[in-house]
């Protein structure tokens, strides 16, 4: 599976759809392909989940919407992921781009960048079709890559200015 494919794939149609909506266009998408793209598919999801665990997005997670535990930031990483290769790489880059990022879904009227089990829609659809799971895949390493962020509103506005001012203040 090449990258064209795989952005082609992931990349959120409507960015302003629900968890649910989202999931549905994915699984719609990941039907026709053979086993072995599924795979491969999945492969590669997994493969950028792993890219994106970081302290340093994990802070922007905070700054944007309180993202405090493990699991929220999985569902952090799969909505980034959905945003498509230039929200993501920018993101990847540096966290602070996300600051006017256009494709923020909204939760009562915040910010909510957040996509429930994403990244677990290829294994299903995988297992729906054969029967068999598909190899275990670690998204991440014990701890994320990078120094841990500091929570306090001073660091978070010297490490996020553009995110702090959009949402801080």
């Amino acid at each position: 599976m090449t990258d064209l494919q795989f952005w082609q794939l992931v990349t959120a149609q409507d960015m302003f759809a629900s968890s649910d909506e989202l999931a549905e266009q994915l699984k719609a998408r990941l039907m026709p392909l053979d086993d072995q793209t599924l795979a491969a598919f999945d492969k590669c999801f997994n493969l950028k989940m792993r890219e994106t665990y970081r302290w340093n997005l994990w802070g922007a997670a905070y700054l944007i919407a309180g993202c405090n535990s493990e699991f929220g930031f999985s569902e952090f990483r799969c909505w980034l992921i959905s945003r498509g290769q230039e929200v993501f790489e920018t993101t990847i880059a540096n966290p602070d781009n996300l600051a006017g990022c256009e494709v923020m879904s909204l939760k009562d009227g915040k910010a909510y960048p957040y996509l429930d089990e994403y990244d677990l829609i290829a294994g299903q659809t995988y297992e729906d079709r054969v029967g068999e799971e598909l190899p275990f895949m670690p998204s991440g390493q014990d701890q994320p890559k990078g120094k841990r962020f500091k929570d306090r509103p001073k660091f978070l506005k010297a490490a996020y200015p553009k995110l702090f001012k959009q949402y801080r203040t």
